[in-house]
């Protein structure tokens, strides 16, 4: 391995740490300050359905760290599958579910495995069920022909490698 590859390598281990830590606080910490918007406010700002915010688990609510709304467009149809990219806590696949209904199906992927378990947790509460999976989004451990839509809420921005994630 080159002196850059190495290097390069290694900020992304750094990063990864630092990604793991930065969301698990918000998580277990939803009213500390970040610099970034979060929780209930961030997701109203980002227009999402109070409705939604109203039936969603509280802890899912707080943790909530997107930086838009992708259910605005995404246009979720009764029996599809949907692979959440970044599920963290769990908001955007728990609106996910009720949007596919219960012929559908949700599957996560997320870089933290906290974040998975508190994610298929949040769903339980619910009464749906969501897959979550630990991973990156430049290797999703998941079959390419496996899901119809793939919804992301700003995890992008946190790759090295994008075209990778999109190819």
């Amino acid at each position: 391995m080159t002196d850059a590859a190495e290097a390069q390598a290694s900020l992304e281990a750094d990063l990864k740490d630092e990604i793991i830590r930065m969301y698990e606080e918000v998580a277990d910490n939803p009213d500390g300050e970040f610099h970034f918007f979060h929780c209930r406010d961030a997701a109203e700002r980002f227009g999402y359905d109070p409705r939604w915010l109203d039936e969603a688990p509280a802890g899912s609510v707080s943790s909530f760290a997107g930086v838009g709304n992708p259910h605005e467009r995404s246009d979720l149809k009764e029996g599809e599958t949907v692979l959440d990219l970044g599920s963290g806590a769990g908001l955007d696949a728990i609106i996910s579910s009720w949007r596919v209904g219960p012929t559908g199906k949700v599957m996560g992927v997320d870089l933290n495995p906290a974040m998975c378990r508190k994610a298929k947790a949040h769903a339980a509460a619910t009464g749906t069920t969501m897959e979550c999976h630990e991973g990156r989004m430049e290797d999703i451990p998941i079959p390419d022909a496996a899901v119809d839509v793939v919804i992301s809420n700003g995890v992008l921005n946190l790759s090295f490698r994008k075209r990778r994630v999109i190819e």
